[in-house]
């Protein structure tokens, strides 16, 4: 079925408070398998030249068995934390953004926590999917600024458990990974200047897992009929993608005060790379280098947008004073926007 997305406008009041924070270290981690075009295609009936034309994408990390989403995240905060020169004892609250948690419940966060040894740390799960990692920036901001301490922000998951093998829409897109980042009030450190959060209920058909929660629980019917899968309609993603997140993301610089020709440099959600070089032809935004990673890596989920930062803040991308944009989106359908000034 056809849908024609509403264009969203004029939403000054979804624009959360700038965040005085900063990030005092990144670290990012993905599984050592690689998983190339030709083993991932075949059982999608489709090769490498199909997928690297319509993705971009040319290979991707899966985890190995019995390596949990909470197992990635854990390697990934322990980079973020030496990158920070901090301990787990320093930590005042740690969330991880994904939707491929270890199991229902209890968070994965929890995980995390007693594998870094941090306990009694605040620890919780944000579920916005591919743009969860901003999400869980914006709500950790608020905790340290009242409490002190640091706050240890994961994007992490586990896409490769949860696809169908045979469906050349959603398994060539997908790897597994986690990012990290660890934010702080000191006075040093690239400042998060200001957040955007929206998410647009209307459109939340457009990617699902359909069975395994409380509308709709796991039984043998389910997993026979293949509902315990990933599933999204790419064609409205993309159309999502393209015609809405350039006026939220102009939108957004506005509320920021900045103007776009200000932007050194984009961090996208790392969704699929021809689509990203459709949904920037419209930003206007010239002096700006978009950071890539899903050549190799793929659509890491909520991890994509910190393991690109990691990615690129290592190899020395960023000098002082240049801005940075983070963009997520992802399924609800949901997007944020970070703006980041380097120091």
């Amino acid at each position: 079925m056809t849908h024609t997305p509403t264009t969203y406008t004029g939403v000054p009041d979804r624009i959360a408070p700038s965040i005085d924070v900063r990030i005092l270290g990144t670290g990012g981690y993905v599984p050592d398998r690689i998983v190339t075009n030709d083993e991932v295609g075949t059982p999608a009936e489709v090769d490498d030249e199909w997928i690297t034309r319509k993705t971009a994408i040319r290979e991707r990390r899966w985890a190995a068995p019995g390596q949990a989403t909470s197992d990635l995240a854990t390697e990934a905060a322990h980079a973020a934390m030496q990158s920070a020169g901090i301990t787990p004892a320093q930590l005042s609250v740690i969330a991880v953004a994904t939707s491929t948690p270890d199991r229902p419940q209890p968070p994965t966060a929890a995980y995390v926590q007693r594998n870094l040894g941090a306990s009694g740390t605040a620890a919780f799960d944000v579920n916005a999917v591919c743009s969860g990692t901003v999400f869980a920036l914006s709500a950790v901001g608020s905790v340290i600024l009242r409490r002190g301490g640091y706050a240890l922000v994961i994007g992490a998951d586990t896409y490769s458990r949860i696809l169908n093998p045979t469906d050349r829409r959603t398994v060539v897109l997908f790897g597994d990974g986690a990012g990290a980042m660890v934010l702080g009030t000191t006075p040093h450190g690239p400042l998060v200047r200001h957040v955007a959060l929206h998410t647009f209920g209307d459109l939340s058909h457009l990617i699902e897992v359909p069975a395994g929660g409380s509308r709709t629980p796991l039984d043998h019917n389910n997993l026979d009929t293949g509902q315990q899968y990933f599933t999204m309609n790419g064609r409205e993603v993309r159309r999502f993608v393209v015609e809405q997140l350039p006026q939220l993301i102009k939108e957004f610089l506005h509320e920021a005060g900045v103007e776009p020709t200000d932007i050194h440099h984009i961090i996208p959600h790392q969704a699929n790379g021809v689509m990203l070089d459709s949904m920037t032809q419209d930003l206007a935004m010239p002096n700006a280098t978009m950071h890539r990673t899903l050549t190799h890596y793929g659509n890491t989920g909520a991890a994509s947008i910190p393991i690109t930062l990691d990615t690129a803040a290592r190899t020395g991308a960023f000098q002082p004073g240049q801005l940075i944009l983070l963009a997520g989106f992802g399924g609800g359908m949901a997007t944020s926007f970070a703006l980041i000034e380097w120091h």
